[in-house]
């Protein structure tokens, strides 16, 4: 089965993609995966990343296009996948439809004041890599693992959220119209508990 996930910023698409796959037994497909593995084999749609990024520049459609092209074409591929950050755009998604035929397009649905509450409640540890919410920690700044202190990374402070945010609904969001259209989405309530959540995905792709 061929699948894609969508949702906003701290939906949890990753997170599910993960459980899904290992379920399916299928390979999750990852935009900044494939392009670091690409850059890393060297391969031409890699290499001309690779200039882009070393320029600091973003890469192009194009080459993020060949770069999926590339990948999907792998023979682990072969009895479906999961894509997660691609496509973002209309763009993207009808470029991706003269190379792959797509059976399912799950949208991780999440309030936007949820979101923010989230991931602006979120505080990593850098020496272990530990998770966690400041309504888990009762006021506490330790990691429970290591003992190392937490930190809001500058990408979960709740202006950054609302700014990415905001740029997923103008270029993410319509892909949500494109697919229904295209009789192919199906909807979850992220809100719910992690395992709820897993159990509603399964549920709507028949696994």
């Amino acid at each position: 089965m061929n699948i894609i996930f969508l949702g906003p910023p701290g939906a949890g698409k990753g997170t599910q993609a993960v459980r899904v796959c290992e379920r399916l037994g299928i390979p999750q497909i990852s935009t900044g995966d494939i392009l670091r593995r690409a850059i890393k084999e060297g391969t031409p749609t890699g290499l001309a990343a690779k200039a882009y990024i070393d320029r600091g520049d973003l890469v192009p459609d194009s080459v993020v296009i060949d770069i999926v092209r590339e990948r999907l074409a792998q023979p682990d591929c072969q009895k479906g996948y999961i894509l997660d950050g691609f496509p973002r755009t209309v763009a993207q998604a009808e470029a991706l439809a003269t190379f792959a035929t797509i059976d399912k397009v799950v949208d991780i649905n999440v309030d936007d004041q949820k979101l923010i509450d989230r991931l602006s409640g979120r505080r990593v540890c850098l020496a272990c890599g530990g998770t966690y919410h400041v309504s888990q920690l009762n006021g506490s700044t330790k990691c429970e693992r290591c003992g190392a202190d937490l930190i809001q990374r500058d990408d979960d402070k709740a202006e950054t959220v609302l700014s990415r945010l905001t740029v997923y609904h103008a270029q993410t969001a319509p892909l949500i119209d494109f697919y229904r259209e295209r009789g192919l989405l199906v909807t979850v309530d992220g809100a719910l508990p992690m395992d709820d959540c897993f159990a509603a995905i399964l549920s709507v792709l028949g696994a």
